[in-house]
């Protein structure tokens, strides 16, 4: 039986760094308003001129690199990003053509920040089913074109970059087992609620219902965790790594606590660059293998939760 596993990894943040102390200039917040609801110290942000796809590229060159192979020998590319370069033709297509590969099917996915979690589902399947080799995923958000700069609630929360994984073909299990989700009952909860279908082109910046947003999310992810490792016949100490999507701190340590987890086994890398939607698991996965945490034959177990909502997990033995 054929099944999937990562063969290398990459990530890309943009030069710009702000600060929290930078955004008080502009911004009616404080650095230690921000720290102590939400963890975050700095993050990355694009400049004029510079889109999803040149973060998805450098991301994806760097795991292309890392797996050993020529990009040639890619059979699909799926990207996972909310802020595409444009309304068509796909990031994926775009990066298709920034990578000379020719031929290959190539698409996106939008699933806000679950978004690489559904896209590495995918991937998996088209590996398992005989339909590719090799599949580079990739996780590009140039999120701060969707923020309002004067909602101190959302704008310090959000950062831009890409992590990028490359999938294989194996005959060992490496992605173990996936679970998707989504509910849009809740997606007043967390939106951009102006869009191109409704004609509504002034309402495009994030709203959040903050609070909401906070327990829905522990609350969701926690059985998450729980029934995708009930499901597998596992606990929590069979886990090497867990790594959560980095929206938020206290929200990664809320659920750390409902598992029963320590934190010295949570990959944490939001203080660096924020919640980078689609980006944040790669990134954080891409952050701990180069510095050696991540081992081959680890179990990691990766989860993620998105406006709308969708949420998913990811249980992978690097």
């Amino acid at each position: 039986m054929t099944y999937s596993r990562i063969l290398g990894t990459g990530g890309y943040l943009p030069e710009r760094v702000v600060t929290n102390a930078d955004l008080e200039a502009f911004v009616d917040t404080s650095d230690a308003w921000i720290r102590e609801r939400s963890g975050i110290e700095k993050r990355h942000l694009v400049v004029e001129g510079e889109t999803c796809c040149d973060l998805a590229e450098r991301a994806a060159r760097l795991a292309i690199e890392a797996a050993g192979i020529a990009a040639t020998d890619l059979d699909l590319i799926i990207v996972a990003t909310t802020t595409p370069d444009q309304y068509f033709p796909s990031t994926a297509t775009i990066l298709e053509q920034r990578l000379d590969i020719h031929g290959c099917p190539a698409f996106d996915v939008q699933a806000v920040c679950a978004g690489f979690v559904y896209a590495l589902s995918i991937a998996d399947k088209f590996i398992r089913t005989g339909s590719a080799r090799h599949v580079l995923v990739v996780g590009s958000e140039t999120f701060s074109r969707l923020l309002n700069w004067e909602d101190r609630g959302t704008c310090v929360l959000f950062g831009d970059g890409a992590g990028a994984v490359v999938l294989g073909a194996t005959d060992e299990p490496g992605i173990v087992v996936t679970s998707l989700h989504a509910d849009g009952a809740y997606k007043e909860m967390l939106q951009v609620p102006g869009g191109i279908g409704n004609g509504d082109y002034d309402n495009n910046r994030v709203t959040m219902k903050g609070n909401e947003v906070f327990k829905f999310a522990v609350n969701v992810l926690s059985k998450l965790v729980e029934d995708t490792l009930a499901a597998n016949r596992l606990t929590m100490a069979d886990v090497d790594w867990f790594i959560p999507h980095q929206a938020n701190l206290r929200i990664i340590q809320a659920i750390a606590r409902k598992l029963h987890l320590p934190m010295e086994r949570v990959v944490v890398t939001v203080a660096d660059h924020a919640n980078t939607s689609a980006a944040s698991i790669p990134l954080a996965l891409d952050t701990a293998v180069r510095d050696g945490r991540i081992q081959r034959g680890q179990l990691l177990l990766l989860e993620a939760i998105g406006g709308g909502f969708t949420w998913g997990s990811a249980l992978v033995r690097y």
